[in-house]
């Protein structure tokens, strides 16, 4: 899932240029970036263009050609390009590890300026390094928490947010007493699985590794949140008529706009979504056993850059005018995401304007998580988690053996990569 989180439809690439030198000795950059817009008003082909614009009225001797795809397939197109040789000189998508396991990408440090590295809030940083040497630089990140519909809560007699699990079922059940189609919405369908899955593993006192950064994916921590899940929100039918395993994030985001939902897990961008649908919310800490979760998870987008052209000096000039406090804040305000340097997140909060970001930002700077990103063998585990983890919510599904399962196939899948490198 990318920060945004949000689907987007297939918009026409933004083909500006070839990406060659120019015959007068300028340099000319290919940046492949990714569309956090939905429809042609709000693409970010329009952020790039102007971005663009003014960075070459500082420096007209870098032109930058900018082609823009939508998430579905950006990641692709810039996998092939590579393996076409013809990699861009920049590329902003959802990924790096690959790239830089095979050895394809500058490295952060021979690329940006002393205070633009400093300037990356340190967690997220490190979240770009393999083997401790930073590749992946984040673009946009995101956190999560519990939104609720503050009209359903009021009608079903419930007083304050959820702190805790015991709470959570207690004021499922009591919206299940009045109606509700959905009293919490669990949508561990392939779009959004990996991330629901963290979300709970973390509220136990889990996660998908350990601190070593090794794979823990059975651990009894995950193992006691899906066997809660299973017995006392799913089989109590506190999760709405349809499996959570053909249960995506957007129709559970649709119905929560649609005030069928009272609460569920979401991310910056539905604060929009129920907005537009007229929805009275509010938001608060991820749960977790006894009180609030201590952590919650976090999102990144990347943008990376590629030896194959060797534009290391001019790539470090326009990453440095990207990152700086303005144009990062230019961005994440218009989508709903948070920034990932310490300039902007101060800047985000001393704006009022930007205040209903603030409870996402304030996790992201103390206790968010991301997703195991550095390891290469992330993708095939996403995969398998998407595939099987509904299994283990379902009547007479077994926790400990899907996770098992899936702790067996991560084992053997960080292995492979390992004895390929």
């Amino acid at each position: 899932m990318t920060a945004a989180g949000a689907a987007t439809t297939a918009l026409a690439p933004v083909l500006t240029g070839c990406g060659a030198d120019t015959p007068g000795g300028d340099t000319r950059l290919k940046l492949v970036a990714a569309d956090y817009g939905d429809k042609e008003a709000n693409s970010s082909r329009k952020y790039w263009e102007g971005l663009v614009r003014e960075f070459q009225k500082q420096h007209s001797k870098i032109k930058v050609d900018v082609e823009v795809y939508s998430w579905t397939e950006v990641d692709k197109r810039v996998a092939d390009m590579v393996a076409k040789g013809k990699a861009p000189d920049l590329a902003q998508i959802g990924a790096y590890a690959d790239f830089a396991a095979a050895g394809k990408l500058y490295s952060a440090d021979q690329m940006l300026s002393i205070p633009t590295q400093a300037d990356i809030i340190a967690s997220l940083a490190k979240a770009g390094e393999v083997h401790r040497v930073q590749y992946g630089i984040p673009f946009v990140s995101s956190t999560r928490l519990l939104f609720f519909n503050k009209k359903l809560f009021a009608k079903a007699g419930i007083a304050k947010a959820p702190e805790n699990w015991d709470e959570i079922q207690s004021a499922a059940k009591k919206l299940h007493a009045i109606g509700v189609k959905i009293p919490f919405g669990l949508p561990l369908g392939p779009e959004e699985a990996p991330a629901e899955t963290m979300m709970w593993m973390l509220s136990a006192g889990g996660g998908y590794t350990d601190q070593n950064g090794s794979y823990l994916i059975d651990s009894p921590e995950n193992v006691k949140a899906f066997t809660w899940l299973r017995d006392e929100m799913v089989g109590q039918g506190l999760t709405g008529p349809g499996n959570p395993a053909r249960t995506n994030r957007q129709e559970v985001f649709d119905a929560f706009c649609k005030g069928e939902v009272g609460m569920l897990n979401g991310h910056p961008t539905l604060m929009q979504q129920a907005q537009a649908g007229h929805i009275e919310f509010d938001m608060a800490p991820l749960p977790g056993i006894k009180g609030p979760s201590k952590s919650t998870m976090g999102v990144a987008d990347w943008i990376m850059a590629f030896k194959k052209n060797g534009h290391r000096d001019e790539i470090g000039t326009f990453l440095d005018f990207i990152f700086s406090k303005d144009n990062v804040l230019s961005f994440t305000t218009q989508y709903k995401l948070l920034p990932v340097t310490t300039s902007a997140a101060d800047a985000m909060e001393e704006s009022r304007a930007n205040s209903d970001l603030w409870q996402f930002l304030k996790p992201l700077r103390q206790a968010a998580e991301l997703y195991p990103v550095s390891k290469t063998s992330w993708a095939s585990v996403s995969k398998t988690v998407k595939e099987k983890i509904g299994a283990a919510v379902q009547k007479g599904g077994d926790p400990a053996a899907v996770l098992g399962e899936i702790q067996r196939e991560a084992n053997a899948t960080e292995l492979a990569d390992r004895s390929d490198r």
